[in-house]
């Protein structure tokens, strides 16, 4: 398990790179140069293994729990409710990667009261893939999916257990991003008339926009966006230029940020900074090559086990306007970057002292940022 998951023993342990519409660097530009006194403060505890989470405007947080469930948290923290009905069957082994993993609520929740997920979908053989959904959500007494429609499968469907990548990203047009991982299937990444190792793009319906930079090849499937990703976890719009950005596991090292360029290919398994888990040694061809859209950033030597992104747009807490929020796994860390035209110039690791796998961010309508953690705490970071 170990050879194959990303973050050295990053996400096996509860589990181990540019879009646009263009390759322009972000206009993204950092706040104050501030490190200013934060706190983590619990909202609520007792979630067993949570992936993913996002707001609904009355202020309740849905979560996921991989094992299939998904819950609503009152706004407080003080109640949580059963498990959500309609929630599809998941691939699930508690010393794998998939089940339920990521959820957004849609951009037009109040008027549709849609949501989209990701899961790990079993398949006749004992193979599965990353399944995207979409579902109607009943928020009352007894909340409820209905109307539960997958649009988007991985293909092929492999056997094993990781690399299901699964964050969704919804920019400004309302197009759904989705980050696939390769599955432990390295070659596949690569290789256009699949969806292993990719990021695609969709409408909220499943089908293909025209514009996706492979449409029309016979070649290549059609909602690929970009090409060439190992174990990517995290997923972001920046709120600037609307580029869709990254985060992904290396094997040992090589940890990337990627700006999603539109039809690129960010590289795995053949240019990498990462190494071998047996040897130490270089995986790949080389770490740079023309051909290959770099990435934004890379942590070397050691893996922080990147789970997730979040570009920071709020005033709450000063001085990180613009910043780049990352979870780490074997990091157990927040980890803030600043961000001048595209370009990572600083970063700076937080919550260290918690000791924390954060699994999963997301900024709340009060402009303070939330954290889920492996141990099935759900923080909420204010100043302090």
């Amino acid at each position: 398990m170990l050879a194959a998951c990303g973050g050295g023993s990053g996400e096996s342990a509860a589990p181990a790179a540019t879009a646009d519409a263009s390759t322009t660097p972000s206009a993204t530009t950092p706040g104050p140069q501030v490190a200013p006194t934060v706190r983590a403060v619990e909202v609520t505890a007792g979630l067993v293994q949570p992936w993913g989470l996002d707001f609904l405007p009355d202020g309740r947080v849905l979560v996921t729990e991989r094992a299939g469930r998904m819950r609503l948290v009152a706004a407080d923290g003080s109640s949580t409710s059963p498990p959500i009905g309609g929630v599809p069957a998941v691939a699930f082994t508690a010393d794998g990667q998939g089940g339920l993993l990521d959820v957004v609520v849609g951009p037009s929740f109040e008027q549709d009261r849609r949501v989209f997920f990701t899961f790990s979908e079993a398949v006749a053989g004992g193979n599965s893939r990353t399944a995207v959904a979409s579902a109607t959500l009943d928020a009352g007494a007894q909340p409820a999916l209905t109307q539960v429609t997958v649009i988007a499968r991985q293909t092929p469907a492999v056997a094993g257990g990781i690399h299901y990548g699964a964050r969704i990203a919804i920019d400004a047009r309302g197009d759904v991003y989705v980050g696939f991982g390769e599955r432990n299937q390295p070659a596949q990444a690569a290789d256009l008339g699949t969806t292993l190792g990719k990021s695609i793009r969709i409408r909220q319906d499943g089908s293909i926009p025209q514009d996706n930079p492979f449409f029309g090849r016979s070649d290549a499937r059609p909602e690929i966006w970009s090409f060439g990703h190992r174990n990517p976890q995290g997923m972001a719009i920046d709120p600037v230029t609307g580029q869709p950005w990254m985060v992904e596991h290396g094997p040992l090292g090589g940890d990337e940020l990627n700006r999603l360029a539109v039809g690129r290919d960010h590289g795995w398994p053949r240019i990498t900074s990462g190494r071998d888990y047996a040897t130490g040694r270089p995986l790949g061809e080389g770490t740079t090559d023309p051909a290959v859209e770099p990435p934004a950033h890379t942590w070397l030597p050691t893996s922080i086990a990147p789970s997730s992104l979040l570009f920071y747009t709020g005033e709450a807490i000063a001085g990180w306007r613009g910043s780049v929020l990352v979870g780490a796994l074997t990091g157990r860390s927040l980890v803030r970057l600043t961000l001048s035209n595209g370009r990572v110039t600083g970063e700076e690791r937080l919550l260290e002292s918690l000791g924390e796998r954060i699994r999963a961010l997301r900024q709340g309508r009060d402009g303070l940022v939330y954290l889920l953690t492996d141990s099935g705490r759900l923080l909420r970071l204010q100043p302090g």
